[in-house]
């Protein structure tokens, strides 16, 4: 039979293991695409190299008529698998309330954490300016995602559909791979 060593010997190296799981994300592609280019429009949608393992996306978003009174994102993760397939997240929010009540969505308010310091994402509604989306590293996804979700490896694309005034004007695709 097992001993008692053994067993503690075995739950502290699957701990060890467990605690090295970890994976890296690399941006492959990023995709914009305007409905209504008489509304909104991307004065750019770039995916930059800084170098051989470190990219980041901007993004320019210009809108057109003002007010923007009512925003929705629906943000989807999907994964490589014969096609880009539904994976693990697909959420709705309202902008406008999230912005007055950022404790709402868990989600949400990660999502919002994670990208008011590179964007001007500190408005309330009604919306009237450019929303703008300044270097996000994949160097800053790797600094917060592995640590709070370990993915499979593989290729996934993280996809948002923005809606202002109860209408789709914009789509943004950003394509990573995760080893």
């Amino acid at each position: 039979m097992y001993s008692e060593k053994h067993f503690w010997f075995v739950l502290l190296l699957s701990l060890f293991a467990i605690n090295q799981i970890c994976c890296l994300v690399e941006f492959t592609n990023f995709k914009c695409t305007s409905f209504d280019k008489d509304v909104v429009d991307f004065e750019y949608c770039i995916l930059k190299s800084i170098n051989r393992t470190s990219k980041y996306v901007s993004a320019k978003i210009k809108v057109f008529k003002f007010p923007v009174k009512s925003i929705k994102v629906n943000i989807g993760l999907h994964q490589l698998a014969n096609g880009y397939r539904p994976f693990l997240y697909n959420i709705t929010f309202d902008g406008c309330k999230f912005i007055k009540n950022q404790k709402s969505n868990p989600v949400a308010k990660y999502f919002y954490e994670f990208i008011k310091d590179i964007s001007n994402a500190n408005h309330s509604c009604p919306y009237n300016h450019d929303f703008i989306l300044e270097k996000l590293s994949s160097d800053m996804i790797n600094s917060r995602l592995p640590k709070i979700l370990p993915f499979p490896a593989g290729n996934y694309m993280f996809e948002a559909h923005w809606t202002a005034n109860e209408l789709y004007r914009a789509l943004t695709k950003l394509y990573i791979y995760v080893s």
